[in-house]
């Protein structure tokens, strides 16, 4: 593999840093997401039990004590609840934009790299080919070892930038597949919460 990309030329290089920038943007993004989860279910039905027993205060407590956007999103709403439901609406709106923009945070260098190092391996392809045929004209014979040689370098920047762009691309569909769930889990447990406080006031 060291020879392969030594054989490559200097087009290898920015490829090289291309991947290193992806892998790390695209680890740490799943890590933070992976955190960012929780089971909705069960944090849904423990806001429920909260404002039964102890009210808003309770529930903004468990908030307090949850992770993640979605008891982020709630907590913002349950601490405009005694102005009414279309308060918590508005700050539920206002704080889930807010949460959707920090999910979303470095999606766009990974976008950037999966594009960027297919065209840098296009290149080096190309700028390699250029040479291959200076040598050839330079030699002034189409022997196939010339050809050959200058040909198998010049495609090596194509694979790697390939290899690069596969392998950002899984961690990008892996993040977006996470954030589309993130998502999905913020905007039900707003509606079951406003749903929730209405029964209370309707039941008061």
């Amino acid at each position: 593999m060291v020879e392969m990309f030594n054989d490559g030329g200097n087009f290898m290089w920015p490829i090289l840093i291309a991947w290193i920038l992806g892998l790390g943007i695209g680890i740490v993004k799943i890590i933070t997401l992976w955190r960012a989860g929780i089971n909705t279910r069960s944090f849904v039905e423990s806001i429920r039990s909260a404002l039964k027993e102890g009210g808003v205060d309770a529930a903004l407590e468990v908030c307090e004590s949850t992770r993640g956007p979605v008891a982020s999103i709630l907590h913002a709403g349950l601490s405009r609840a005694k102005e009414g439901i279309e308060h918590v609406e508005k700050a539920i709106t206002n704080a889930g934009s807010i949460e959707m923009s920090f999910l979303e945070k470095g999606m766009i260098w990974l976008s950037f790299v999966i594009v960027i190092a297919p065209l840098l391996g296009f290149t080096g392809t190309v700028y390699g080919m250029i040479l291959a045929f200076d040598a050839i004209k330079t030699a002034n014979d189409i022997s196939p070892a010339i050809v050959a040689g200058g040909i198998s370098q010049a495609l090596l920047t194509t694979l790697f930038g390939l290899v690069v762009a596969m392998t950002v691309q899984l961690l990008y569909n892996w993040a977006t597949a996470r954030i589309d769930k993130l998502i999905i889990d913020m905007e039900e447990t707003s509606v079951e919460l406003i749903d929730t406080l209405i029964e209370m006031k309707s039941g008061q």
